[in-house]
């Protein structure tokens, strides 16, 4: 168990019947103290800013990325549990693939020049339209497999759909522009984007959260799920709905951003065990955690690389996700 005087990252043997306490106040904690330090940096710059700074560049930067990381993070925990999978992450259900579709068709009739939330809205219906594609897919008596081939095939539709948009782009300049933004980022975002995003990922968020019990049940199996008054195909098409509105927000506001739901719950699972109910909220504390300090870094790559600008942060979050899923892999395998 980990007690109060132990250093971070310390576990101790559990006796019989011991459970693992969250470190949700460490982990709060550190959240508050990122932010902070978030709201001190700018692009190449850190120190204070002047109120106009603060309010209308760093302060919708800072909580977009605290939105979006704690709605990614809490999905893969999630779909995890869901799917007892642990290479299950947001991107598996192609919601996100929709949500970037449903942006990109903003961008390509011009329609984000025209009316500047067009761009979010657009991915928020694509979200949309890929949650209804899922769940027609997966059927009524949804399980496990039915729920990622579903998912698998609405990704390659997506994604299809996508390479035709970049194949028939108008010019040069609306390609560039579109594959700019798929590449994630929450560069020159303002409050109207946090408003925009802020409402479906706390409704997910809270829908998921409340999965607790029914993520439980399905480790023992889903028939023993169904016995203990734990439907899988409702717990399933709760997390679909759940996982569609944070990460479908998500991409809808910033792009493509990944890995962080897949990574997320097993940095977690070393301090709070298997069980899937007790990752939910410490998963979503941690992915806004995990990208808020991502963003931080590449803010702070122009000080200290020889760039002139940093990386797309959804560029940089694969960079740091990849060696972490060839971990997971490895250890995977016998």
């Amino acid at each position: 168990m980990i007690q109060q005087g132990d250093n971070v990252g310390t576990v101790r043997r559990l006796r019989p019947g011991t459970a693992i306490q969250p470190p949700t106040f460490r982990l709060t904690l550190l959240l508050v103290c990122v932010a902070a330090i978030s709201l001190l940096i700018g692009d190449g710059f850190i120190g204070p800013a002047n109120t106009l700074i603060l309010t209308q560049i760093r302060l919708p930067r800072t909580l977009l990325a605290i939105l979006i990381g704690g709605g990614l993070g809490l999905s893969g925990a999630v779909l995890q549990g869901a799917l007892r999978n642990p290479l299950a992450d947001p991107g598996l259900l192609g919601i996100t693939p929709a949500a970037s579709l449903g942006s990109m068709i903003a961008f390509y009739w011009g329609l984000s020049n025209q009316f500047a939330p067009a761009l979010p809205l657009g991915g928020l219906l694509g979200a949309g339209i890929g949650l209804t594609g899922l769940l027609s897919i997966g059927g009524r008596s949804l399980s496990g497999p039915a729920f990622i081939l579903a998912g698998v095939a609405l990704s390659a539709l997506s994604g299809a759909l996508m390479s035709l948009a970049l194949t028939l782009a108008p010019n040069p300049f609306a390609l560039a522009e579109i594959t700019f933004w798929l590449l994630g980022g929450l560069e020159d975002r303002a409050l109207s984007h946090v408003a925009l995003a802020a409402p479906p990922i706390i409704l997910g968020a809270a829908i998921l959260l409340r999965l607790g019990p029914g993520l439980d049940a399905l480790t023992l199996g889903e028939d023993t799920a169904a016995s203990l008054g734990q439907p899988p195909a409702r717990t399933l098409r709760l997390a679909a709905i759940g996982c569609a509105l944070t990460a479908g927000a998500s991409a809808a506001v910033a792009g493509g951003i990944g890995f962080v739901g897949l990574v997320v719950p097993h940095l977690l699972r070393p301090w709070i065990g298997q069980k899937p109910a007790a990752l939910l909220f410490p998963s979503l504390l941690t992915g806004a955690i995990l990208l808020t300090v991502a963003d931080i870094l590449v803010r702070v790559a122009p000080l200290v690389l020889p760039v002139s600008a940093g990386p797309p942060l959804g560029v940089l979050t694969a960079l740091l996700g990849a060696p972490f899923l060839i971990r997971i892999v490895r250890r995977m395998t016998p």
